[in-house]
């Protein structure tokens, strides 16, 4: 979508009627959805919806059709769930998307399995094993994931349990064919509208900064690195310009750099008991993730150093106790960005510089090349954009690790 005249902040770009969106409650069986609504339970929750795309998608007389028409055969999805194996771990080892495809090909296989058969199976009359298959049902899967909104519901001041949760995903026309970048110059917002001295009950696209004749407008997709938007979107921006691109440092890595004799005072009956107690108290976390900042999960970083690099009387002393000492969140924040991060105990610049080292060992291409690419505008241009998103994550990734590797040397 490209800018005819100059927009100005808080300009309406479009509004979109509820009316005209796609989902379970939109859709023609929008009423046997809901009659089997507890036996379409799942994990990831999507699969009232895809029934309804499956559905709507593969009916002649439905009201979508012209919506639905724009992605013939969803041939231009290209999310590294439709690459080969091969291609994943030769272009994307060691960035984290072929773990998370894995995961995804395998809770899609199971949800369909488990689920959305049985419900086929119970409704004949509307559904046909044929042409209800896995094959369309995984394309629309990496439909919802690359086109879908959702809706974020309020806070609940009477949940005891707070937080902020999600509605189901919803397709929304019109908005879902707008591009992204991280500095986006427009925004989807759910709030009524007021439209001559009344409110009217849509979606609508705001202007948030200037847009000028010619340019393009983008929306957002929220806070993406490069890998989320390859793994969800198929597609990346190009380096230097994702400033929510990040790192991932394993937390497996992170013990491989303590028994390793980044802590050799150490005996690995004490490593053990120490990681045991520390995957518990943080909830099993996964992985450190570092932004062109600094650490965004510094608290939980913070816990595991400090607990590794304690003297053994004063890890006796914390496990008779299990209290941490209060420690200021705004100190840990700038500790553990690139400004803090030299000035750390030299024990813990160590751990996190091998974590470091060992990750950037993982990647199925050095960090030369990935530069020589990204430095070279022609020859990246000649590889297929396959290739080209490639390097644009790994190299992303690299960067950061390179960058905290020099900040704790």
């Amino acid at each position: 979508m490209i800018a005819k005249d100059k927009i100005e902040e808080g300009d309406i770009l479009f509004t979109i009627p509820r009316s005209a969106l796609l989902h379970q409650g939109t859709s023609k069986i929008s009423a046997l959805l809901e009659l089997e609504k507890s036996s379409l339970a799942s994990s990831s929750g999507w699969v009232p919806l895809l029934l309804a795309l499956l559905y709507e998608y593969t009916s002649l007389q439905s009201h979508w059709q012209s919506y639905l028409s724009l992605w013939m055969d969803f041939k231009t999805l290209d999310q590294p769930m439709f690459w080969s194996e091969e291609e994943r771990e030769g272009l994307l080892r060691g960035t984290g998307i072929p773990e998370a495809v894995n995961t995804d090909l395998a809770n899609i296989q199971k949800e369909y399995t488990d689920v959305v058969l049985p419900f086929i199976a119970r409704h004949p009359d509307v559904w046909n094993r044929d042409k209800h298959t896995l094959e369309m049902y995984t394309k629309l899967v990496a439909f919802v994931m690359a086109y879908s909104f959702q809706e974020p519901q309020e806070v609940d001041e009477d949940d005891e349990k707070g937080g902020k949760t999600c509605n189901p995903p919803i397709m929304v026309p019109m908005a879902d064919m707008l591009n992204h970048v991280s500095n986006h110059n427009a925004c989807l917002e759910f709030t009524p509208v007021r439209m001559h001295k009344h409110f009217m009950n849509n979606l609508k696209m705001v202007c948030v900064r200037p847009i000028y004749k010619g340019e393009e407008v983008f929306n957002t997709y929220g806070q993406m690195a490069n890998w989320q938007l390859l793994h969800m979107y198929g597609f990346t921006e190009p380096y230097p310009s994702n400033s929510n691109d990040t790192a991932d440092i394993p937390i497996s890595v992170l013990y491989k750099s303590v028994v390793e004799g980044g802590q050799s005072n150490l005996d690995q009956q004490l490593v053990d008991e120490r990681w045991e107690m520390l995957c518990q108290m943080t909830q099993n976390r996964e992985t450190f993730v570092f932004g062109k900042q600094g650490c965004l999960t510094d608290t939980e970083l913070h816990a595991f150093l400090k607990v590794l690099c304690m003297s053994t009387e004063e890890f006796s002393e914390f496990k008779e106790n299990q209290v941490w000492e209060d420690v200021d969140e705004d100190w840990i924040s700038i500790a553990f960005s690139n400004e803090g991060l030299p000035g750390l105990k030299a024990s813990w610049k160590e751990l996190i510089h091998k974590a470091a080292h060992h990750t950037l060992r993982s990647y199925s291409v050095c960090g030369d090349s990935d530069q020589s690419l990204i430095e070279n505008k022609a020859i990246l241009a000649r590889l297929s954009r396959r290739e080209q998103n490639a390097v644009q994550v790994r190299y992303g990734q690299k960067s950061i690790l390179y960058r905290l590797m020099e900040l704790t040397k």
